[in-house]
C-alpha cells in the first residue's frame, strides 16, 4: 500500500501547536506518557494472551526499551505489546478524535489566562502521546498488532498533515522515535539524549511501572555489545509495606494510573487476609475531571489477579457515586479469566466492593475533622457525585450522611452536618429544614426564606441537582422529618399562641372573599389562594403541596424523558403587605371587579419570578408591569 497523506482537524492542529509552542513547565511529561503507553500495551497483550492461547504473539519476554542517539539526536521508546492496526493507528493517533481535543485547547487557555499550571491537562485529556512535540519536531511510530503479519508507520512533524503507510518488516508492539529539537540554550531544553537524563526521569516517574524498562545496549569500545541496564525496580507499590513507599511514590503511581498531573487529595491502602485476600491502593483526586458527569465517563479502578493486569476500568469494585476513585485491586483468589459479566455477580468481588466502600466513606467522614481545609476541597470537587449514593445506596445510607455536609443559615462560610444542625434546633422545633434553588444567593432572597430568618430558625441551602431527589428519598434523620420550607403550610408558632390564632381568625374572615375570586381568577395556574404564615416583606409566594414534585423536579424528569403531568401550585398572600391590603380594600369597594383581573396576575406573576420561575406569558406580565407604573406615576 503507497504512502498516505491526511490532514489533521481544525482542533487537532490547533492542539499540536500549543505541544510545538508548550507552555509547560515540565516538558518531562512526554517520556513519562509515552512509558506509560507502552505499558498499558504490554498489559493489554498479556492479557489477550491469557484469553485466547491461539494468539500468534511472543510473550516470552516482555519489555520496554529506550534507546537514544546522541548524533542523530532521537529518542525511542519500544515495546513489545499488543500493537495497532493500519485502521486504529488511523482512528487512535493520527485524528486525535477521542482525545477530548476542544475541551483541552478551551481549558488550557483558561488556565493560561488565570496564570496557573497547565501541567495537570496533557494526561487528563489523554493526549499524551502528541507531548512528544514538545520536544521533538518530527515523530514516528512503527506498530504491528499482535497475531498479524504487516504492520503501519505513521508519520508526522505536527505542521498540519501526517503520514500512513503499510511495512512489512514491522517488529510486534511499537515503537515511537522522536526526532528531537536542537538544542537551545535560551529555552533550557534537556538533553534527552544522555542516559543519566533519561534513567533520572524514568526512577522519578515510573519506577513502579511492573515491566522492565531497558536502555538499548550500545557497543563498547572493544566493539563488544555492552549488557542492557533496566532502569526500574518494578515492584508492585500495594504489595511492599507502608515503611519501603515514600508518599512521592504513591503520587506517581496515582498519576501514572490517573493521567492526572496534580497529587492526590487522599492515599487509602487496605489488606484484607482470611478466607479471600486481596490488597487496595485507592486514591481520592484533588480535582474533578471535567467529564464526571458525562455517560461516557470511564470509571472504576485497576483489577490484578496476583500482580496479573486483569483490566483497567473494573465498575464492579465501587459503586457508581463513588467514580471519582482511581487506584488498584490485586486479588489473590480470582480467575485470571475473569468477563465484566462474572464480576457483577462474583461473591468475592461483591464483598470486596462492600469493604471498599466503608473504607472510603469512613476516610471522608475523617477527613472532616482530621483535615478539614482538604475535605472542603473534597466537598467543593465531588460532595454532589457522593450525594448520589443517597439515592442509589440504603445500605450505606447512614455513613454517606455522615461523609456529607451542607451550606446553611447558621454560617456563610462553614458547612454542617445533619448531626450538627439537630443539635442546634429551637426548643419545640421537630424538622430539620431546607430549601432547594440555583445558588446560595438566590435561595437567601427567597421569600420562603422570611419568616425562618425573623424567627432565626436555621434553613439548609441546598444547590446541587440531586438535592432535589436525595432529601426525600432519605426523608429523615434521627427521628426528625427533613422539610422544605417551599411545600406545605409552614406554622412556627407565635410568643402568644392564643393571640395568634385569633388574629388569624380575624384575617381570614377579612380576606375570605378576595381569596375566592383569585383563585376563581388564577384557576388554569393555582389549585388554591390562602393567606401565608411565612411571609414577612414579600406580597406574595408560590408554593407546593407537601406530596407534589417541585418545578425544578419536574423539569428533571422531564429532561430525562419521563412524562410528568405538571402540579398545580398554591397562591400564598402576606396579609400584611400595602399592595396585598389596598388589592383586598379595592375589592370590597367596587362592585365590578375586572380592572383588578390585572393586579391579581402580576401578583401571581411576582410570586413565579421570585422563585426564579418565568411568567407564563413575559409579554404579558411584562405590559401588566408598565400599565400599573403608569397609573402609579
Amino acid at each position: 500500500m503507497p504512502t498516505e497523506t491526511f490532514e489533521f482537524q481544525v482542533e487537532a492542529r490547533q492542539l499540536l501547536q500549543l505541544m510545538i509552542h508548550s507552555v509547560y513547565s515540565n516538558k518531562d511529561v512526554f517520556l513519562r506518557e509515552l512509558v506509560s503507553n507502552a505499558s498499558d500495551a504490554l498489559d493489554k497483550l498479556r492479557l489477550a494472551a491469557l484469553k485466547d492461547d491461539t494468539l500468534d504473539a511472543d510473550v516470552s519476554d516482555l519489555h520496554i526499551e529506550i534507546e537514544t542517539d546522541g548524533e542523530a539526536r532521537t529518542l525511542t521508546v519500544r515495546d513489545n505489546g499488543i500493537g495497532m492496526s493500519y485502521d486504529e493507528v488511523g482512528r487512535l493517533i493520527g485524528t486525535i478524535a477521542n482525545s477530548g481535543t476542544a475541551q483541552f485547547v478551551k481549558e488550557l487557555r483558561e488556565a493560561q489566562e488565570a496564570g496557573g499550571g497547565a501541567d495537570g491537562l496533557i494526561g487528563q485529556f489523554g493526549v499524551g502521546f502528541y507531548s512528544g512535540f514538545m520536544v521533538a519536531d518530527e515523530m514516528t511510530l512503527v506498530t504491528r498488532r499482535a497475531g498479524e503479519d504487516r504492520g503501519t508507520r505513521w508519520s508526522s512533524r505536527g505542521e498540519g498533515t501526517y503520514t500512513l503507510e503499510t511495512v512489512e518488516d514491522a517488529p510486534q508492539g511499537t515503537s515511537v522515535t522522536l526526532h528531537l529539537k536542537p538544542a537551545d540554550d535560551e529555552d533550557k531544553l534537556q538533553d534527552y539524549t544522555s542516559s543519566w537524563t533519561v534513567r533520572e526521569i524514568v526512577k522519578r516517574y515510573s519506577d513502579f511501572i511492573t515491566w522492565p524498562i531497558r536502555t538499548v545496549p550500545k557497543k563498547g569500545e572493544d566493539g563488544t555489545d555492552a549488557e542492557p541496564e533496566t532502569l526500574n525496580s518494578m515492584k508492585a507499590l500495594w504489595a511492599r509495606s507502608r515503611e519501603e513507599v515514600s508518599d512521592d511514590e504513591y503520587h506517581e503511581l496515582y498519576k501514572h494510573i490517573s493521567h492526572d498531573w496534580r497529587e492526590p487529595l487522599e492515599t487509602i491502602r487496605l489488606q484484607a487476609e482470611g478466607t479471600f485476600e486481596y490488597q487496595a491502593l485507592l486514591f481520592v483526586p484533588s480535582h474533578a475531571p471535567h467529564d464526571l458527569y458525562t455517560q461516557g465517563y470511564q470509571r472504576g479502578v485497576q483489577l490484578y489477579v496476583k500482580r496479573v493486569f486483569i483490566m483497567d476500568d473494573c465498575e464492579a469494585l465501587l459503586p457508581s457515586y463513588l467514580r471519582f476513585v482511581k487506584g488498584v485491586v490485586d486479588a489473590a483468589d480470582l480467575s485470571l479469566n475473569v468477563s465484566r459479566e462474572i464480576l457483577q455477580q462474583d461473591r468475592h468481588i461483591l464483598m470486596m466492593q462492600r469493604r471498599l466502600t466503608k473504607k472510603l466513606l469512613s476516610t471522608v467522614k475523617d477527613m472532616r475533622s482530621a483535615a478539614p481545609e482538604r475535605y472542603a476541597t473534597f466537598w467543593r470537587e465531588f460532595g454532589a457525585v457522593l450525594k448520589e449514593g443517597l439515592v442509589t445506596d440504603s445500605d450505606n445510607r447512614d455513613a454517606l450522611l455522615a461523609a456529607s455536609s451542607f451550606a446553611s443559615t447558621h454560617s456563610a462560610d462553614e458547612p454542617t452536618t445533619l448531626k450538627d444542625y439537630v443539635e442546634r434546633m429551637k426548643d419545640g422545633q421537630e424538622d430539620v429544614y431546607y430549601l432547594t434553588g440555583e445558588s446560595r444567593e438566590s435561595i437567601e432572597n427567597s421569600p420562603h426564606m422570611e419568616a425562618f430568618r425573623a424567627k432565626g430558625i436555621e434553613v439548609l441551602l441546598l444547590t446541587d441537582a440531586v438535592d432535589e431527589v436525595w432529601v426525600d428519598v432519605v426523608g429523615e434523620f434521627e427521628g426528625k422529618r427533613l422539610r422544605s420550607v417551599a411545600k406545605g403550610e409552614v406554622d412556627l408558632g407565635a410568643e402568644d399562641g392564643e393571640k395568634a390564632d385569633d388574629e388569624r381568625e380575624k384575617q381570614g374572615e377579612e380576606y375570605a372573599a378576595l381569596l375566592g375570586w383569585m383563585k376563581e381568577r388564577l384557576a388554569d395556574d393555582v389549585k388554591e389562594v390562602r393567606l401565608s404564615s411565612r411571609l414577612t416583606v414579600s406580597p406574595a409566594c408560590v408554593v407546593s403541596d407537601a406530596d407534589d414534585l417541585t418545578p425544578a423536579l419536574e423539569n428533571m424528569y422531564r429532561a430525562m424523558g419521563q412524562e410528568v403531568p405538571k402540579a398545580q401550585r398554591i397562591l400564598e398572600l402576606n396579609p400584611g403587605h400595602v399592595l396585598v391590603k389596598g388589592l383586598n380594600q379595592a375589592y370590597k369597594e367596587r362592585e365590578d371587579h375586572t380592572e383588578l383581573a390585572g393586579t391579581a396576575e402580576l401578583l401571581y406573576g411576582l410570586a413565579v419570578l421570585a422563585e426564579g420561575g418565568r411568567p407564563k406569558e413575559p409579554g404579558r406580565f411584562v405590559k401588566l408591569v408598565a400599565d400599573h407604573l403608569e397609573r402609579a406615576l
